[in-house]
C-alpha cells in the first residue's frame, strides 16, 4: 500500500471513531438524561454546523476547478 492510501485509512478510522463516540454522547447525554435548559441552544449550534457544512460543500460543488486540482 502506499502512504496515500493508508493515510486514507487512517483518516476514515479517525471519522468513523469520532462519530460512533458522538452518537455515543449524545445517546448518554440526551436521550437517557434530560438535558433541561442546554436543549435549545444544542439544537440551534447543531443546525449552524449542518448549514456551515453544506455551504462549503456547495461552494466546492459550484466550483468549475474543483477537480483540475493536481490532488485529483
Amino acid at each position: 500500500m502506499d502512504e496515500r492510501s493508508i493515510a486514507g485509512l487512517v483518516a476514515t478510522a479517525v471519522v468513523a471513531a469520532l462519530a460512533v463516540l458522538g452518537l455515543y454522547g449524545f445517546g448518554t447525554g440526551y436521550l437517557i438524561d434530560s438535558p433541561g435548559d442546554y436543549l435549545a441552544p444544542s439544537i440551534g449550534v447543531l443546525v449552524v454546523a449542518v448549514v456551515a457544512v453544506g455551504a462549503l460543500i456547495a461552494s466546492g460543488i459550484g466550483s468549475g476547478r474543483w477537480r483540475e486540482n493536481p490532488y485529483w
